[in-house]
């Protein structure tokens, strides 16, 4: 299950940052490389979200959801009890005599 899932995982982030990388950005005009509005406005009416905006939206879910998922996984895979270091034995040494 943590093989598929860790599998999964790798396949929605390189999905997720082609889609991203696919986008356009808000100002990418010829107009905003001079700072003009144009016709678009920071907070005014927004059009509905095309394909990309969606695809990204649901990719970033669906990243979140295998990343918690792998999370919980992880933790309950691994029921030592302790840490990383909780195995390693220690050597301690004497202090430096003055």
């Amino acid at each position: 299950m943590l093989i598929l899932l860790v599998i999964v995982h790798v396949i929605v982030c390189l999905f997720l940052i082609g889609v991203v990388l696919l986008q356009q950005g808000k100002s990418a005009d010829l107009a905003g490389a001079f700072g003009g509005q144009g016709s678009q406005t920071a907070f005014g009416p927004r059009g509905a979200a095309n394909l990309l905006t969606r695809l990204t939206t649901w990719s970033a879910i669906l990243f979140m959801c295998t990343s918690i998922g792998l999370t919980i996984l992880l933790s309950h895979s691994n029921n030592n009890g302790g840490s990383v270091l909780a195995n390693q034995p220690t050597s301690q040494s004497a202090p430096a005599k003055k």
